[in-house]
């Protein structure tokens, strides 16, 4: 059973950093795709970045420029580095990882509050 735990979220003034940090287990094998969404209230949960294992990246068009996404494979860990943020960047970031199964997991979600 893949797990997954996040760890970073809090509290920062617009124009602040995060970094959000995400470690998975239960896999033998080495991850896949692993990643970042996050929810908003009263919204969607949408997708901020992933990253394959082979290192190849994607963003939402409201991140480019702003966040960057990264593993280190030995570790089973993804980071988010988060520059520049916005409040409209608040939210539930929840991290996601595909084991050799394409198995997905979800940790439990870390809140991300970016103050006006």
């Amino acid at each position: 059973q893949v797990r997954v735990v996040e760890s970073g979220g809090g509290l920062v003034q617009a124009g602040g950093s995060l970094r959000l940090s995400c470690a998975a287990s239960g896999s033998i094998f080495s991850f896949n795709a692993m990643g970042w969404y996050r929810q908003a209230p009263g919204k969607q949960r949408e997708l901020v970045a992933g990253i394959t294992s082979s290192g190849s990246t994607n963003y939402a068009d409201s991140v480019k420029g702003r966040f960057t996404i990264s593993r280190d494979n030995a570790k089973n860990t993804v980071y988010l580095q988060m520059n520049s943020l916005k409040p409209e960047d608040t939210a539930v970031y929840y991290c996601y990882a595909d084991d050799n199964l394409l198995f997905r997991g979800w940790g439990q979600g870390t809140q991300v509050t970016v103050s006006s």
